[in-house]
C-alpha cells in the first residue's frame, strides 16, 4: 500500500490547466462534479437519467446567467415546425443536428443564441383542423363561418404547440427558449404587413390573373412544394375527393378537328388533324391546335394565311399555329392549346397572344359558358365529352398511356391549372443577387453538391404567387379602393386608415369605399422573413441580433425556404441572413423507404424514446382516425404495416440512443436510414460505457481514493497498454474535432464508439481487472487512466448524448490535465492493433467451436521469427486475459515445436504468429471437428492468396508505380510481407 500512495501523491500533487488544444471540450460545460454525488445505478435507465438531468439544469440555468461569454455570440435557428401535429423523425434530426452544433460551441466559449419557433402552416393546419371538425363535430367550416372556425384553429395550435415544445425539450433541444416564436404572434404579423407594403410599394408585388396550382377541395392556389406527382404507368383507379367512385387515369385519348376549307364551295373531303390527349374535359376550352413549323406533316398549311378548325362542342373556329416548343415526335405531332388549364398551354397562348377560356369553376365544375355540362364536376364531365366525341365520329382511339398526375400533398386532390386572380411578386432581380452570394463566395452550402439546385432554381425563377385562398393565415394588408365613378386602385397598407390616405392620393377623392382582400398570404412568405424577424425587424435594434451564423435545414426546402430567406434578407436589410448552409437528408426507414401512412413505418420521436407496445402504436393510429388527421382507408393499410414493421413493439431506447443514432448517419446523404434496432443497440453501448465508470468507480473504492483525487497525470510512469489507450483517446479527441468543423457528424459517433466499446470496455478495462483486484503497483495507474478517459470521452460524447454524459460526468473529474500530444505513437498504435487482432481471431475459433472456461483451453503462440517472439513476450499477460485461456505458451515456430503434436485447433493470426488451441483430456476432440478446422484453414489460405496475388499485381503495375506516394507504396510492400508470413505459417501449420 505504501507504494500506491506514492503514486497517488504524484498524480494529485499538482493542479494544471487543460492543454489549449483540448480547451473546446472543457469551456462552460454544464456538468457538476461532486464528491458528493449520488451513488451511480446499476445499469443504464434512460427514464431516470433524464428525470434527473431536468433537475441539475434549473440549477446551471442559474449559473449560466452568472457566466460571461468570452468567444461573442453564435447565433442559430430552429426551422419551425408546423403545428399541425408532434414532431415526427425528419424535426428530430434537424434539432439534434443544431443542438449537437450548439452544444459544442457552447463548449467552445460561445454563448449560443437557438431561437426556438413554431410555424402556422397554413394549408396544412386549415386542412387537418377541417378533418378534425368534420370527424368530432361533424361540421364543416363554411357551415359555422370564419371566425368560429379560427377559433378552433388557435385552440389546435395552443394544443399542439405545447406538444412540440414538449418534445424539443424532451429531445434535449437547449433552445433560448425566451426568445421563441410563433409566425402568427403579434410580431412576426407586423413584420409581413410592412415586408409587403414595401415590395409593394417599390412594384414587387402586384396583382393579375395568371394560372396557379389550384386545390379545388381546398378551393385555393397552392405552392408547388405542396404539389406531389404520382407516377401512372398503366390505367389506374384513384380516389377523388368529392367523387363517390374512383376515377380512371392512365389513358390517352386521340381527337380529330376538322379543317374548315378556304373554300366554303369546296366538296373535296374534309381535312382532319388529330391531337392526343389525357384530359378530353379540357377540350371545351380549347382556343388553338399547334404544330412544329418543320413538322413535314403540316407544311402544306404553311402556306395559308389563315388555317381554320371547327371546335366539336362551340359554334365556333379556333386556329391552327405553328410553335417550335412543340415536340413532333408526340402522337400525331399536333397538340390542343388549353392555356387557362395547362402551364405549357399558356405560356404558348401568351406569345401567339390567344385569348383564354375559362371551363371550370374554383369548385371544379364546368362553368355556364358550356350549357350542355354546365355544373358538371370535371371528371363526371370527362365522360360525357367522351361519349359525345365518338358521336360526332371525332374520336379516333383511347389507348393506355404512361403520365405524371399532379396531386395536392394536402387534399389528395388532382391539380387543376387554373387562371386566377392573384397576387405575385417578381423575384427575378432577388434571385439574381441572391445568387451572386453564391459566386461571390460570400455563401457556403454544405453539402456542395446543392449549389447546382441553388444556381438550377435561382437562374429560372418565376413570379412566386404568394396569395392563398384560405381562412387560416397572414390576411393579405391589401385593400381595394373604389370612388363614385368606378375608378379603382389596389393599395398595401398596415391598417385601413394608411390605406384610405393612399387612395385618396390616388383616385384624388375622398369619397371612396375600401375593401380588404380576404385571401391570406403563402406560409412561406412569412417563414422567408424569419431571421430577421425574430431578430425584431423592422426595428433598427434588430441589427443586434441578425444575421445567423448557420442555417441548417432538409435539403428538400433549399428553394422554398433557404432562397426565399436569402432573396428577402438581401432586399429587405440589405445584408445576407447566414453565410452558411448545412443541409441533411430526408429521413427513411430502414429499408430506405419514405415515411408514409399507407406503408403504416410512420414512427414518433417517443415512441422510440419511451418504448411501445403494438397495441399502443395500433391504438395512436385509432386515435389519429377519430380526429380525422387519417382517413379511414388509410387506417387499415397503416395497421398493417406497422405490424409487419414492428411484431413485438418497440423496446424503449431513450433520448441518448436516439440521438446518437440520428448522427451516426452520414447528415448530408440524400437519404438516411433510421433503424429502431440500431438503435436499441446504442442504448445498450451506452450502458457499456456505465459499466465501465461503474467498474472504475469501485475500483477507486477498493483502492481507498476518490476519482476525485486525480488532477494531473503528469510525472507518472505509465505502461504500454496505458500509454496506448490514452494514444487512442488522443486520436479520438482529435477526429471529433474535425468531424465538429465540416459537419461529418457520423466519423465523430463512429469514432467515439470504437473507442468506448472497442478500445475502452473490450480491451483496455478487461487488462487492467487482475491488477486492480491484486491491488498491484499498477493499479493506481490503471485507475487514473480510466477516469482520464471517461472524463475526456464523456465529454467528446455530451453534445451527443448530454443526459448520460451529464450523469456520468458528476464522478470524474473534469480537468485533469492529460498532453495527449505526448501519447500520439503510430509504432505502439500498430504493436497493439496486431496483439488485439490475435486476441480476436483467437476467441473467433473458441466461439465457432464453443469453446468454454470448463474446457480448460491453453493457448500456444508461433512467433514467426525472433522479432515476432520479442513483441509477442511483452504481451503475453494481456493475450491470455483478453483470450480467456487458461494458461499461454510462447515459442518460434519450426519443424520441432513440441505443442504442434497436442493441438486440437490451429489457424493464423496475422503476420506475428500461429496459434493453437489445446483442451483438457477428458474433452475428446469429434475428428469432425478437427476436419472442420481444416477446411476452415484452407478456405483462409485460399482467402489469404487471393488477397497476396492482387496486392502484387497492383505494386508491379507501371501506372501504380508512377501515380502512387511513397507512403502508399510502402503500405503496400508491408502488406505483402505480412500476408506472406502469414501463409508460410499456415501452410506450415497444416502441412
Amino acid at each position: 500500500m505504501q507504494i500506491i500512495k506514492v503514486v497517488n501523491r504524484h498524480l494529485v500533487k499538482q493542479k494544471h490547466l487543460c492543454h489549449h488544444k483540448l480547451r473546446q471540450f472543457t469551456s462552460t460545460l454544464c456538468y457538476s462534479t461532486s464528491r458528493d454525488a449520488l451513488p451511480i445505478a446499476a445499469g443504464y435507465q434512460p427514464k431516470q437519467v433524464e428525470a434527473a438531468y431536468w433537475e441539475r439544469q434549473k440549477l446551471h440555468k442559474q449559473e449560466e446567467s452568472k457566466r460571461s461569454c468570452k468567444r461573442g455570440t453564435y447565433r442559430m435557428l430552429l426551422p419551425p415546425p408546423n403545428v399541425t401535429g408532434n414532431l415526427h423523425l425528419g424535426h428530430a434530426l434537424n434539432a439534434t443536428v443544431q443542438d449537437v452544433i450548439a452544444r459544442q460551441h457552447r463548449q467552445l466559449g460561445y454563448e449560443v443564441d437557438w431561437i426556438p419557433g413554431t410555424d402556422h402552416a397554413g394549408i396544412a393546419t386549415q386542412v387537418v383542423v377541417e378533418r378534425t371538425l368534420a370527424a368530432t363535430k361533424g361540421v364543416t367550416r363554411q357551415e359555422i363561418g370564419r371566425d368560429a372556425f379560427l377559433e378552433e384553429v388557435w385552440k389546435w395550435k395552443a394544443e399542439k404547440g405545447s406538444g412540440i415544445v414538449r418534445d424539443l425539450e424532451q429531445l434535449g433541444c437547449s433552445l433560448n427558449w425566451p426568445r421563441e416564436y410563433f409566425t402568427m404572434d403579434t410580431q412576426q404579423a407586423h413584420a409581413v404587413n410592412v415586408a409587403f407594403e414595401r415590395l409593394f410599394d417599390e412594384g414587387l408585388i402586384q396583382r393579375r390573373n395568371s394560372l396557379v396550382n389550384w386545390s379545388c377541395a381546398l378551393r385555393s392556389a397552392i405552392s408547388d412544394i405542396e404539389v406531389e406527382t404520382v407516377d401512372i404507368k398503366e390505367p389506374t383507379e384513384l380516389a377523388v375527393p368529392g367523387y363517390e367512385h374512383n376515377v380512371l387515369f392512365g389513358r390517352i385519348y386521340d381527337v380529330a378537328y376538322r379543317v374548315v376549307p378556304e373554300n366554303s364551295a369546296d366538296n373535296s373531303p374534309v381535312e382532319e388533324i388529330v391531337v392526343s390527349t389525357t384530359r378530353p374535359e379540357t377540350i371545351l376550352g380549347d382556343v388553338a391546335v399547334a404544330v412544329h413549323p418543320a413538322d413535314p406533316r403540316y407544311t402544306k398549311y404553311r402556306n395559308r394565311n389563315e388555317v381554320l378548325l371547327q371546335h366539336p362542342f362551340r359554334q365556333d373556329t379556333i386556329s391552327l399555329v405553328f410553335d417550335i416548343s412543340v415536340e413532333q415526335e408526340f402522337g400525331s405531332g399536333a397538340v390542343k392549346i388549353t392555356p387557362a388549364h395547362d402551364r405549357f398551354d399558356f405560356e404558348l397562348a401568351t406569345r401567339h397572344k390567344l385569348q383564354s377560356r375559362q371551363v371550370f369553376n374554383e369548385h371544379g365544375n364546368i362553368v355556364s359558358d358550356y350549357p350542355e355540362f354546365q355544373g358538371m364536376r370535371r371528371f363526371e364531365a370527362r365522360d360525357l365529352i367522351v361519349e359525345r366525341l365518338e358521336e360526332l365520329k371525332l374520336l379516333r382511339e383511347v389507348r393506355p398511356h404512361h403520365m405524371q398526375l399532379p396531386i395536392c400533398s394536402r387534399s389528395k386532390d388532382i391539380i387543376e391549372y387554373m387562371a386566377m386572380p392573384q397576387w405575385f411578386l417578381s423575384t427575378k432581380s432577388m434571385a439574381k443577387a441572391a445568387l451572386s452570394e453564391l459566386h461571390s463566395g460570400r455563401l457556403q452550402i454544405l453539402p456542395a453538391n446543392h449549389e447546382v439546385e441553388w444556381e438550377r432554381w435561382l437562374s429560372d425563377t418565376r413570379d412566386w404567387c404568394i396569395s392563398r385562398q384560405l381562412w387560416w393565415g397572414h390576411q393579405v394588408p391589401a385593400y381595394q379602393a373604389y370612388d363614385a365613378k368606378g375608378n379603382s386602385c389596389w393599395v398595401a397598407a398596415l391598417d385601413e386608415q394608411s390605406a384610405q390616405k393612399k387612395a385618396v392620393s390616388i383616385l384624388g377623392t375622398t369619397e371612396l369605399k375600401l375593401t380588404r382582400d380576404p385571401d391570406v398570404l403563402d406560409t412561406w412568405f412569412s417563414s422567408a422573413l424569419l431571421p430577421f424577424s425574430v431578430a425584431g425587424w423592422p426595428k433598427e435594434s434588430y441589427k443586434e441580433q441578425y444575421p445567423l451564423d448557420i442555417m441548417q435545414t432538409g435539403h428538400d426546402i433549399l428553394f422554398f425556404w433557404v432562397a426565399r430567406m436569402m432573396m428577402m434578407g438581401l432586399k429587405l436589410t440589405g445584408e445576407a441572413p447566414f453565410r452558411r448552409v448545412l443541409l441533411n437528408g430526408i429521413v427513411c426507414d430502414a429499408q430506405g423507404r419514405k415515411m408514409s401512412k399507407s406503408l403504416g413505418n410512420i414512427v414518433a420521436p417517443q415512441q422510440v424514446v419511451q418504448g411501445a407496445s403494438l397495441d399502443s402504436l395500433k391504438a395512436e393510429l385509432q386515435k389519429s382516425c377519430a380526429a380525422g388527421i387519417i382517413k379511414p382507408n388509410e387506417l387499415k393499410t397503416s395497421t398493417e404495416g406497422m405490424t409487419k414493421m414492428f411484431p413485438k413493439g418497440i423496446q424503449e431506447c431513450g433520448t441518448d440512443a436516439l440521438r446518437f443514432t440520428l448522427m451516426s448517419h452520414n447528415i448530408k446523404n440524400h437519404f438516411i436510414n433510421f433503424d429502431v434496432d440500431a438503435c436499441y443497440t446504442n442504448k445498450l453501448f451506452l450502458n457499456k460505457i456505465w459499466q465501465a465508470m461503474r467498474f472504475t468507480l469501485s475500483s477507486a473504492k477498493s483502492l481507498g481514493i476518490s476519482l476525485h483525487d486525480f488532477e494531473t497525470m503528469e510525472g507518472v510512469t505509465l505502461s504500454m497498454w496505458d500509454r496506448w489507450i490514452i494514444g487512442r483517446l488522443a486520436e479520438t479527441l482529435t477526429i471529433c474535432s474535425q468531424s465538429y468543423s465540416n459537419y461529418n457528424f457520423h466519423l465523430a459517433t463512429a469514432a467515439l464508439k470504437q473507442f468506448f466499446y472497442q478500445n475502452l470496455c473490450d480491451v483496455y478495462l478487461e487488462t487492467t481487472k487482475a491488477a486492480i483486484s491484486r491491488k498491484e503497483n499498477s493499479a493506481l495507474v490503471n485507475v487514473a487512466t480510466l477516469t482520464a478517459c471517461l472524463s475526456w470521452g464523456l465529454q467528446a460524447m455530451a453534445p451527443f448524448t448530454p443526459f448520460v454524459a451529464s450523469e456520468l460526468l458528476q464522478h470524474v473529474p473534469l480537468n485533469l490535465e492529460l498532453k495527449l500530444a505526448h501519447f500520439q505513437d503510430a509504432k505502439l498504435e500498430a504493436e497493439v492493433a496486431d496483439i488485439v487482432n490475435i486476441c480476436t481471431t483467437v476467441r473467433q475459433v473458441k466461439s465457432r467451436n464453443q469453446i468454454s472456461k470448463r474446457h480448460g483451453p491453453k493457448l500456444c503462440l508461433f512467433a514467426q521469427n525472433a522479432k515476432s517472439e520479442e513483441i509477442l513476450q511483452r504481451h503475453l499477460n494481456q493475450i491470455v486475459v483478453l483470450t480467456r485461456c487458461e494458461g499461454i505458451e510462447l515459442e518460434l515456430l519450426n519443424e520441432e515445436s513440441k505443442f504442434q503434436k497436442k493441438l486440437n485447433f490451429f489457424s493464423t493470426a496475422g503476420a506475428l504468429c500461429s496459434f493453437g488451441i489445446s483442451l483438457n483430456d477428458e474433452f475428446a476432440l469429434p475428428e469432425t471437428k478437427r476436419e472442420e478446422m481444416v477446411q476452415q484453414n484452407k478456405k483462409k489460405l485460399k482467402k489469404l492468396l487471393n488477397e497476396l496475388q492482387k496486392y502484387r499485381l497492383r505494386i508491379d503495375n507501371e501506372a501504380f508505380q508512377l501515380m502512387a506516394d511513397n507512403a502508399v507504396k510502402e503500405h503496400f510492400q508491408n502488406r505483402i510481407k505480412e500476408l506472406e508470413a502469414e501463409i508460410d505459417s499456415l501452410m506450415t501449420l497444416t502441412a
